[in-house]
């Protein structure tokens, strides 16, 4: 988790949109997951940030008597750094509450990511409970999940996991456009300037054109003026 960006970065804008366009948000939020009603956990705190707040890690939102936590620490590190959410709420789908799972991006090199898990440490656990996904999903095992879209690829597999262990979940991949450019950052300034890096992406991780998760993938492109871009299911995937 880096710190927040100052009027720019996709953990910027999306404290923005929570704080201060709520209504807004939350109706792209509905109609990108086709759900009637959202609602978002409060983030927890962490003194040891400027900001003085943290993120959801891995799937410590679920309640600690919750029998998917302890299934959790056995197939993912609970050392090192977990799957981050940019933001977690409940999403009601067809009258059933879901979880909702955010990941923010508002430039294009924040899609790259590699594994920085030691071979000595978490770094096999990992690789068995990526593999076990890709076999679970279709996906051809020489892919590879680790490096090139591994934050992607992680997302994936703590939803499989949720799935498996009977909490109906969902992943929001937001993508803000217009946001400033500068050392290190190539800011799309429309959904079509994303399209190059997200085709990459899905070229990379080779998930199947139907796969059990279908559905339950959705993409959201939000202007950092308010405008909603385009919201569409599954194309992430």
């Amino acid at each position: 988790m880096a710190e927040i960006g100052n009027g720019y970065g996709s953990e910027c804008h999306l404290l923005r949109f929570m704080g201060r366009h709520r209504s807004l948000l939350n109706a792209a939020v509905l109609d990108a997951t086709g759900g009637s009603e959202v609602e978002w956990l409060d983030a927890p705190f962490d003194g040891s940030r400027t900001w003085l707040d943290g993120e959801w890690r891995g799937v410590d939102f679920l309640p600690d008597d919750d029998p998917a936590r302890p299934a959790w620490a056995r197939v993912w590190p609970l050392r090192g750094n977990p799957p981050n959410w940019d933001a977690v709420g409940r999403v009601t789908v067809e009258g059933r509450r879901e979880w909702l799972l955010v990941e923010a991006k508002a430039n294009i090199e924040e899609m790259r990511s590699s594994c920085k898990a030691s071979p000595q440490g978490g770094r096999p656990l990992i690789e068995r409970t990526l593999n076990r996904t890709k076999e679970a999903l279709g996906v051809a095992p020489e892919r590879d999940w680790l490096n090139g879209h591994y934050q992607f690829c992680n997302r994936i597999a703590v939803l499989h996991f949720l799935m498996e262990h009977g909490h109906p979940a969902r992943l929001l991949f937001l993508h803000f456009t217009g946001d400033r450019s500068g050392p290190g950052r190539t800011c799309p300034a429309n959904a079509d300037e994303w399209a190059e890096a997200l085709a990459a992406q899905v070229a990379h991780v080779g998930l199947p054109e139907h796969h059990p998760l279908q559905g339950r993938v959705h993409k959201l492109m939000l202007d950092v003026t308010g405008k909603v871009a385009a919201s569409m299911t599954g194309v992430a995937a």
